[in-house]
């Protein structure tokens, strides 16, 4: 049983309130919520959240609501509080600012577990090609390298991989903020607590990392636009008013 569970904080540190902003005519949220049920790949589609507001927002919708009891850190943490009341497998973590999550993306996660019949892999997530080099300097866009088969060896806020004389055929990957866990693995990342580097850099994943776990990669091409602050926001509305 594979299920999606949308973490959705409303007093997000950068931009308070993002999810109740208008968005062509629906808020954030909601969008966020219409597209991930649009993909059909899901048993059942649930918003984690602490916010009255939302919570009347996706009922409204006709969606599923559970209301987070406990105060978190990271959407991973929220989502885990919500899977120890839900029966499932596998459980997809889309951001709740992801408004254009696209259907061959999550089904590429989804694959990942299907294909691994020895439940070799506990947890998995995207990535995607990036080359600007305003993006690949940028703070806010997390950064991914992985080994020879796909697992994620760190993820960084800085430019990583580092090409010290400017000569190498560099690809740099941005990560994505969605996640594919089984159910089992998201309870006990949940239980442990934040680790040293994942603190360090404000990036949940990497406390899977620090744990000494393995975090299969997958590539898409889908850039999406996940909005953080008031600019992604604008850039979001120009998509939709296209």
């Amino acid at each position: 049983k594979t299920i999606a569970l949308i973490p959705a904080r409303y007093d997000s540190q950068r931009f308070p309130g993002k999810l109740m902003q208008d968005l062509g005519g629906k808020t954030v949220i909601k969008r966020t919520y219409e597209a991930v049920v649009s993909t059909g790949l899901f048993d059942s589609v649930w918003v984690a959240t602490d916010s009255p507001e939302i919570e009347k927002e996706i009922k409204d919708t006709g969606g599923l609501v559970f209301n987070s009891q406990k105060a978190h850190e990271c959407g991973s943490d929220r989502i885990a509080e919500a899977a120890e009341c839900i029966s499932c497998d596998l459980i997809l973590n889309v951001q709740g600012d992801e408004p254009f999550m696209d259907r061959d993306s999550l089904s590429k996660l989804i694959a990942v577990f299907k294909a691994d019949t020895e439940h070799a892999i506990a947890m998995a997530s995207l990535m995607v090609p990036i080359a600007g080099k305003e993006e690949i300097n940028d703070k806010d866009v997390v950064k991914v390298i992985v080994d020879l088969n796909s697992n994620a060896l760190y993820f960084s806020r800085a430019v990583i991989p580092f090409d010290r004389d400017g000569k190498s055929p560099v690809l740099y990957h941005r990560h994505l903020g969605v996640y594919a866990f089984r159910r089992e693995a998201l309870i006990a990342f949940s239980k442990h607590p934040p680790t040293p580097l994942e603190i360090a850099e404000r990036i949940e994943c990497i406390r899977f990392l620090e744990m000494g776990k393995k975090i299969k990669m997958v590539r898409t091409n889908h850039v999406g636009i996940g909005i953080d602050n008031p600019m992604d926001l604008e850039k979001a509305r120009a998509i939709i008013n296209h």
